[in-house]
């Protein structure tokens, strides 16, 4: 059974996904997101934090994601592209969420939402994004 969160998670890369694919209006995005079948089992308030933080700093989440790429953002699947987003705007903005978790949310929303091994390249770049902003989260872990 998935949680809340799991759910909106799922939503954010839809949502993203659609903006991604077809550059349509955000507000039209949002509202079509929440006409989904099971968007009542979704943590509302978790989806509008991570939608419209997501799109408010998707330089600066893409900033931190090419160091980490062996291709251009632009040759990503828009998948990959809008889970890494999300994932990025969580292991930068949302501290209280531990990277693991944040990490294996990813793996698991690429799985259903992505090609064959696009989750195995999504926990590769998530790794190094979360050394990179994540550290002493990590460091303590390891002790």
């Amino acid at each position: 059974m998935k949680s809340a969160r799991r759910r909106s998670r799922e939503l954010v890369v839809q949502g993203l996904y659609q903006w991604l694919v077809t550059g349509e209006d955000i507000g039209a995005i949002d509202a079509f997101v929440r006409e989904t079948p099971d968007f009542h089992k979704a943590d509302e308030t978790y989806f509008k934090q991570l939608f419209y933080g997501v799109v408010k700093n998707t330089d600066d989440l893409r900033a931190s994601i090419a160091p980490h790429l062996d291709r251009t953002i632009d040759e990503l699947s828009p998948v990959e592209h809008a889970v890494l987003l999300e994932s990025a705007y969580e292991l930068t903005h949302e501290l209280a969420v531990p990277y693991k978790v944040v990490i294996n949310e990813a793996v698991e929303i690429t799985k259903s939402f992505g090609g064959t091994d696009g989750f195995k390249y999504v926990n590769g770049v998530l790794d190094k994004v979360a050394a990179a902003t994540r550290s002493l989260e990590i460091s303590a872990e390891q002790k």
